[in-house]
């Protein structure tokens, strides 16, 4: 499977992520959530395989707007429709390399994927 990594193209740690593949030579492909759309089978299957409390990204000023009610009830199924009706609810970027599955931008992790 081909290095595929999910983002805004907005988004400066998502810019950092593109820009370490790019200088480094790793082929891959860009899904902006804004433009591309987020697939819900998609977050389904990352959530099988990390835990959804890492895709939600609370820090996110979208997530802090939410109504105290909305927020106190997430559960891993609101959590999803969540993150599809709000696409900067995603934790960014995400690496999907087929084998690996990353949440996040850290030079050094990248660095032991793609050594």
């Amino acid at each position: 499977m081909q290095t595929k990594i999910f983002g805004i193209t907005t988004c400066d740690t998502v810019r950092k992520a593109r820009l370490w593949l790019r200088d480094h030579g790793v082929a891959h492909t860009f899904h902006d959530f804004r433009v591309d759309g987020v697939d819900r089978r998609q977050l389904e299957e990352w959530s099988n395989r990390i835990a959804w409390e890492t895709l939600l990204n609370k820090a996110s000023a979208t997530f802090r707007r939410l109504p105290a009610e909305q927020k106190a009830e997430v559960d891993q199924a609101t959590a999803l429709t969540l993150m599809i009706d709000y696409p900067t609810l995603i934790k960014r970027p995400i690496l999907e390399t087929g084998l690996a599955l990353e949440v996040g931008f850290s030079s050094t992790r990248y660095a032991t994927l793609f050594a």
